[in-house]
């Protein structure tokens, strides 16, 4: 099977035998590729003494940490054909990773992204609530994490409405105006975690005022450790959306600007879940080590997407614990997994929580 036949499977299709036999094979020919085109990469992996000519185990591939794209300019294509520079959220001080698009790997991205995402929302395009402020989309060609994010996840909404003006104000009229025009549809709703929590339900609850968007289905991500200095667990968090608007579906997701579109959604049950595009491994900290089912480690991501730059298989720098493969009860199939948080050492690094840290 080659990657365009690949990238046309549904997200949840495979078992481990069949995806295995995929990443090995696929994975392989991707280190190589980059090996020959990225010059900084090629350096990284004979630094390694990693022999590129043997075929192993993708899982025996060598990873770079997703701090390096804040020190490299990595690609693996000509300069003049990245079309787009997406860049993550970085506290004031910090570097922000640099990630160098080319046509095919942005149209991949999106691809899978679209089939992802309708795994939970359907297939058709629905009206869309963005928690946050157009203000934040303003160079199209250099996109941060969280305007990419939005502009990535806009693609599923008809008619879109930014819930905050330029000041992150609640604009409530707008808001209940937009409910009413489309009573009786379901409604898309999108933010990050730390931006729905204090300027979607904390404004709610000041205001004291409750909107019915009991048939809404809504998508957040990133900014946890903010909220748990909130004591704000993902319980109530949800509890607290359903009081106030009714929402009854709500999923998180994982994911980061270094493999854009191999997203990790939150099925019914709480479990993270890859799909057949992208992987997860569990290392010892001790010595990066493949870990089994129920230990705690250092999450590795991989993707079979990025072919513009080598960020096919990265070490980050969140704890989680691998939780099976193949069998949850919501009967998707692939790996599923919980995140604990950032390690304690690391870097913070998320758009939620550095938007958190700008304005506190």
């Amino acid at each position: 099977m080659n990657i365009n036949d690949f990238l046309n499977l549904q997200p949840y299709s495979l078992n481990k035998e069949e995806k295995t036999n995929f990443f090995n094979a696929y994975l392989n020919y991707l280190t190589k590729y980059h090996y020959n085109y990225c010059t900084k990469y090629k350096n990284i992996i004979d630094s390694l003494s990693f022999d590129i000519k043997k075929t192993v185990s993708y899982d025996e591939i060598p990873f770079l940490p997703v701090r390096l794209f804040k020190i490299y300019d990595l690609y693996s294509i000509n300069k003049k054909d990245i079309i787009k520079t997406m860049t993550s959220s970085g506290t004031s001080g910090q570097d922000l990773s640099k990630i160098f698009l080319d046509k095919q790997t942005s149209i991949n991205q999106s691809k899978v992204l679209t089939k992802i995402i309708s795994e939970f929302i359907g297939l058709k395009r629905t009206p869309m609530i963005i928690i946050d402020s157009s203000s934040i989309l303003k160079n199209r060609n250099m996109f941060s994490a969280r305007g990419a994010g939005i502009l990535g996840f806009s693609m599923f909404g008809t008619k879109r409405i930014y819930a905050l003006d330029e000041n992150m104000k609640l604009e409530v009229d707008n808001l209940i105006s937009f409910i009413k025009e489309h009573d009786g549809s379901r409604i898309f709703i999108f933010g990050f975690t730390y931006m729905v929590f204090q300027h979607f339900i904390k404004q709610l609850e000041k205001k004291k005022i409750n909107i019915d968007l009991s048939n809404a289905v809504m998508i957040h991500g990133g900014g946890w450790k903010k909220l748990e200095t909130e004591s704000i667990s993902s319980k109530e968090f949800r509890s607290a959306l359903n009081k106030l608007c009714g929402i009854k579906k709500v999923y998180d997701y994982y994911g980061m600007v270094e493999q854009t579109g191999s997203i990790y959604m939150e099925c019914e049950y709480g479990n993270l879940h890859a799909s057949v595009f992208s992987d997860i491994l569990v290392r010892s900290a001790r010595d990066f080590s493949v870990l089994p089912v129920g230990k705690q480690g250092i999450i590795q991501t991989v993707s079979i997407l990025p072919k513009s730059y080598p960020g096919h298989l990265l070490i980050t720098e969140d704890e989680g614990v691998l939780l099976g493969e193949d069998n949850c009860k919501c009967g998707r199939l692939g790996k599923y997994f919980h995140i604990f948080g950032r390690m304690e050492s690391a870097e913070l690094r998320g758009c939620g929580d550095t938007y958190a840290e700008e304005i506190s």
